[in-house]
């Protein structure tokens, strides 16, 4: 099932993404003068971070909410997907934070991104890895098979170990320089695990009967409250990334 965004509830609900990207910008380390594609820009806050540095930086997402956000940052963005890149040896760089997971893709999407760097580029990114919101994935499937809803499709996301991405990196060509899965519990903001699931699980709850929607989401915080929220009610998600950095 395809996920849907946002812009406004995603700066609202997701501000923790780009404030956690800190450290997969600093092992991208952008020089002045490098061009780099962002590829799931996203609203182009990490964008214009990698502009700041003196890079001359392209962004790419698929979602048009998206795009027009990053467009209001002055970001130079495009609505692509990425499997679907049209770029041939362009770029000293891509960089990607919190995408790759939603890419269904994931072949056509690695050729396309190694075609578009030149020989001896990099590819840096950080993604959902092994384990990933397993508390939440299993919470919710749970809540939509008590509600006669199991034939709707959980979000399509990979999660993978690092072994499996490293060989699927290698077997486009690329030379993994590093490759980590980190975990990482992450503080979510007031909205919480509701503006949490209103956010990262629109395109299914989108698919779910309007009168269900609030039901759903309210017996899915429940069951999750007592793993993870604690006893002044903020609420920790279980996050788990996978950190890399590949050669062309």
């Amino acid at each position: 099932m395809a996920q849907t965004w946002n812009a406004a509830d995603y700066q609202a609900n997701g501000s923790f993404v780009p404030t956690f990207g800190s450290s997969v910008l600093a092992l991208l380390a952008p020089q002045p003068g490098e061009r780099v594609l962002d590829l799931g820009c996203g609203d182009g806050q990490l964008t214009a971070q990698i502009a700041a540095a003196g890079a001359i930086v392209t962004g790419v997402d698929a979602s048009p909410s998206m795009v027009a956000a990053a467009h209001q940052r002055g970001i130079d963005a495009h609505l692509c997907a990425a499997e679907e890149l049209p770029f041939v040896a362009e770029f000293d760089a891509v960089f990607s934070n919190a995408a790759l997971h939603w890419i269904r893709g994931q072949d056509a999407m690695l050729a396309a991104v190694r075609k578009a760097l030149k020989p001896g580029g990099r590819f840096v990114a950080e993604m959902g890895g092994h384990g990933n919101i397993a508390a939440i994935s299993v919470a919710l499937r749970a809540v939509l098979l008590r509600h006669g809803l199991g034939h709707l499709e959980e979000v399509a996301n990979y999660f993978p170990t690092p072994q499996a991405y490293r060989r699927r990196l290698e077997s486009h060509g690329f030379r993994v320089s590093s490759i980590d899965l980190i975990p990482r519990p992450t503080p979510l903001p007031q909205s919480g695990m509701e503006g949490w699931l209103n956010t990262f699980r629109r395109g299914v709850l989108n698919a779910v009967p309007a009168e269900l929607r609030a039901p759903i989401v309210s017996e899915a915080v429940e069951l999750l409250r007592p793993v993870l929220a604690d006893d002044n009610a903020d609420w920790t998600a279980d996050y788990v990334r996978l950190r890399f950095c590949a050669h062309a």
